[in-house]
């Protein structure tokens, strides 16, 4: 489990001190009943002394039966992710976690109850206090994703009315994954401003080129002024702009440094200035680095390239930012196959399927590695869907992007490209592959948004296939398509003026 500390916001204390409320009046209600049902039986005798009873076993047991549910009820997720879960995950877990409570407080009375007085309560009470308390704290919840599915809309039509639209700035839009996002924005009605310096030119956004709603700034990302520029009336922020894989960060390692944290620190200070509430930020899931487990966003992450260690870093100095009006959402994607506007062939399914294909030959390095795959275009289906989610559900939050049936061993891709391209040659080199290894477990975004990947990973490589034999990519090895080589290619243009070339051409994810 993470060792982060723990975090309280008002809304979080307002939502514990509502709880609160809920539980104590459940126990009263319980106890009165009790009062009720003892003075019915006993023809009204003693009531004085009953209603005594029930005056002390009420305020002997409220504050332990509050502190135990409360505890319970934070570990259990109600006051960060899980409170958000769709109804019918909600309901279980809230029915879960009231059960505990009332069970752990039961059982703590039965040792320190009793003989002195203690905190024990009639059992008729105790299950009526349980009761009363799920129903309480269910309809509660209930109701409000009620409220929520009704009041939403209407008060989005109302906006939309008006006139106001919304506009997000996208850092890197020209890249793997923004050239897949754009469309998907301009289409939910965005006004969308990219940032990017640009370098393949226009032809990742061709297509959306000249849309009304599109304004495309060429810059730096690290430059204080043209972020502060691009940041002028935006209401979300999109940051993928970074130096993208191992290789390519360990070109020049105080560069990586600079672009892929140094500038994300930068940029967030300015937006959560320029009152951005949304800001969700391009991860990855090497922040797992190497282990034999299924790893949720919970789980311990141990990096082990420059990578990982950068998007990590910057990982944990936006969630440290966090405020109720700056709310950064932390994307860690699995490895992206697929085609967009700025195609990669350094990735691997893409690259096993073009060798296949054009070569004849699938050489495997390792084999038993595990990793989870996510097509590009889910991938930008995942920050469209953070974007359009409701703010609670999404802020401060981390989720891992892909789907559970997409975690394969490398051997596993190469076998499913040889079953694609069955005259290929599958080549198994047990030598040293890529050290990462880890599978990924993605219930969270899948209970909570309704994520699901629409493309499988046998689908992504038959796009692929279909893509070089219709001659839309007719040499996969062009360095365009592949961050470290462009990025080497320029280095042996002028080593001299090395870093000041690397600095021209970050590579966008």
């Amino acid at each position: 489990m993470n060792s982060s500390k723990l975090r309280f916001t008002t809304g979080m204390l307002l939502r514990m001190g509502a709880d609160a409320v809920m539980v104590n009046a459940a126990l009263l209600t319980a106890l009165a009943l009790w009062f009720m049902a003892l003075v019915i039986t006993q023809d009204g005798a003693n009531a004085g002394v009953i209603f005594r009873s029930m005056l002390d076993h009420f305020t002997s047991a409220a504050w332990p039966l509050t502190l135990v549910c409360l505890v319970l009820f934070y570990f259990s997720g109600f006051y960060t992710y899980g409170r958000a879960y769709q109804s019918r995950y909600k309901a279980l877990i809230v029915t879960q976690a009231v059960t505990q409570g009332f069970l752990a407080f039961g059982f703590l009375s039965s040792f320190f109850g009793g003989a002195g007085g203690g905190f024990m309560l009639p059992r008729s009470a105790l299950v009526l206090a349980w009761l009363f308390s799920l129903l309480l704290l269910v309809g509660s919840r209930v109701w409000t994703t009620l409220w929520v599915k009704i009041v939403s809309p209407e008060r989005a039509a109302i906006e939309a009315k008006r006139g106001r639209e919304r506009t997000v700035l996208v850092i890197g839009g020209a890249g793997y994954i923004g050239s897949a996002l754009l469309p998907k924005l301009l289409d939910k009605g965005y006004r969308v401003r990219v940032l990017d310096l640009m370098i393949f030119g226009d032809e990742p956004v061709e297509r959306i080129l000249n849309h009304p709603r599109l304004e495309i700034r060429r810059g730096d990302f690290r430059h204080v002024e043209q972020v502060a520029e691009a940041l002028a009336g935006v209401d979300s922020v999109v940051h993928l702009g970074a130096i993208v894989g191992d290789p390519a960060c360990n070109l020049d390692e105080e560069l990586t440094i600079e672009v892929n944290l140094t500038a994300t620190r930068m940029i967030a200070e300015l937006a959560k200035a320029a009152g951005v509430e949304r800001f969700v930020f391009a991860s990855t899931c090497s922040v797992y680095g190497a282990t034999t487990e299924t790893l949720d966003e919970r789980s311990i992450v141990r990096p082990i390239s420059l990578y990982g260690h950068t998007k990590l870093a910057s990982e944990r100095v936006l969630l440290d930012m966090a405020t109720e009006r700056f709310a950064p959402t932390v994307l860690r994607f699995a490895t992206i196959y697929g085609l967009s506007g700025r195609t990669r062939f350094d990735l691997v399914v893409n690259l096993l399927t073009a060798k296949a294909k054009i070569e004849g030959k699938i050489t495997v390095f390792g084999g038993e590695q595990w990793r989870p795959f996510v097509h590009v275009d889910d991938a930008a289906l995942a920050v469209s869907t953070v974007l359009e989610a409701p703010q609670a559900v999404v802020a401060n939050q981390i989720f891992n992007v892909g789907s559970n049936d997409q975690n394969y061993t490398i051997q596993e891709i190469g076998e499913l490209v040889h079953q694609c391209v069955i005259s290929a040659d599958l080549i198994l080199d047990k030598g040293d592959g890529d050290r990462r290894d880890y599978r990924v477990n993605f219930n969270k975004i899948r209970n909570l948004l309704g994520f699901a990947p629409r493309w499988t990973v046998r689908q992504g490589i038959q796009q692929v296939l279909d893509a070089i034999a219709n001659g839309d990519v007719s040499d996969y090895s062009d360095p365009r398509y592949s961050n470290v080589k462009f990025l080497r290619e320029k280095k042996s243009v002028a080593r001299d003026n090395w870093a000041q070339e690397l600095v021209r051409v970050i590579a966008s994810q």
